[in-house]
């Protein structure tokens, strides 16, 4: 990434893969008591990208907007923003016209107007029916959930004993996501019976800390075993994606082995050190292989 600044000092221009891109406000800060400023978060979504990409291409991408940093206000944004430049690719659907978020300038561009999330449709662009992933998303009913890894690591044990390879990531907020690669041929209808199956056998087995009640002020403080997110239509934050919260926290696959040794937490992974993680491990979505689920699925049905 080549950068030179405008002699004005409110503005750089980024040049990447042939495109010019103007960073308006680079010293703005974005996550201010951790120094981050504009132009700093375009640096450290370069080092995301290869990841990040990964899990954004070939979706219809929602990002949130955040103008004057992560505290202040924002707005979620669908319809892609304009005017755009002429790499930025777009995906339309059901009046919708999505950014496609498949290349470096197209993120540095959407960086540059202050989008700190980046959203995921489950359904891809030209392939709605058959996913290539299952999730489950843990979603605490509270802000600071300590049990969070270890409701991951019974979530964890119990698909090994299905035979179901899968890898756990952050949320980025205070949740963890079950992310289980597939081979595309199974519908997000025979997946969401996959989640209740899984869903109901947590909450009966351990009550004291999971739950399938949908409505929040019904949960007290058990952990949300969401499976109806899974769908057409829906998204969930994309692995790697930064997160507009206090620490600037990014969404964070985990090794199943710092799952069961405890004592890691969401916040502990972020864009001040996510560089020296994916240097070191690169992508730990890629050690659980397209997972067959017919045995699962034939179990759940002849069971009914």
């Amino acid at each position: 990434m080549n950068m030179t600044r405008a002699s004005s000092k409110r503005s750089a221009v980024v040049t990447v893969e042939g495109h010019e891109i103007t960073v308006t406000n680079p010293e703005k800060p974005l996550w201010p008591e951790h120094g981050i400023t504009k132009l700093m978060y375009l640096e450290k979504l370069t080092v995301l990208s290869p990841f990040l990409l990964k899990y954004c291409k070939d979706r219809y991408l929602t990002t949130i907007r955040y103008p004057h940093g992560y505290a202040g206000k924002s707005f979620y944004q669908k319809n892609c923003p304009v005017p755009k430049p002429d790499f930025v690719h777009t995906a339309d659907i059901e009046g919708i016209s999505y950014v496609h978020l498949d290349s470096l300038p197209t993120l540095l561009w959407l960086g540059n107007l202050a989008c700190l999330e980046f959203h995921a449709s489950f359904d891809r662009i030209n392939e709605p029916d058959y996913p290539t992933e299952w999730i489950l998303d843990l979603d605490p009913s509270r802000e600071d959930e300590p049990r969070i890894i270890e409701a991951a690591a019974l979530v964890g044990r119990l698909l090994e004993s299905l035979k179901i390879q899968s890898i756990p990531k952050t949320s980025g907020a205070t949740g963890v996501q079950i992310i289980v690669p597939l081979q595309p041929r199974y519908t997000f209808d025979e997946l969401r019976k996959l989640g209740q199956f899984v869903g109901d056998y947590l909450s009966r087995a351990y009550p004291q800390l999971f739950t399938v009640e949908r409505l929040t002020k019904n949960r007290g403080d058990l952990i949300y075993v969401d499976y109806l997110q899974h769908y057409r239509g829906k998204t969930i934050s994309a692995a790697y994606t930064p997160r507009a919260r206090f620490g600037a926290p990014v969404s964070t696959p985990l090794k199943w082995e710092e799952v069961y040794a405890g004592g890691i937490k969401p916040a502990d992974f972020h864009l001040l050190n996510i560089a020296d993680r994916l240097q070191r491990y690169g992508d730990l979505i890629n050690l659980a292989q397209p997972q067959d689920l017919e045995h699962v699925l034939s179990f759940i049905d002849g069971s009914k």
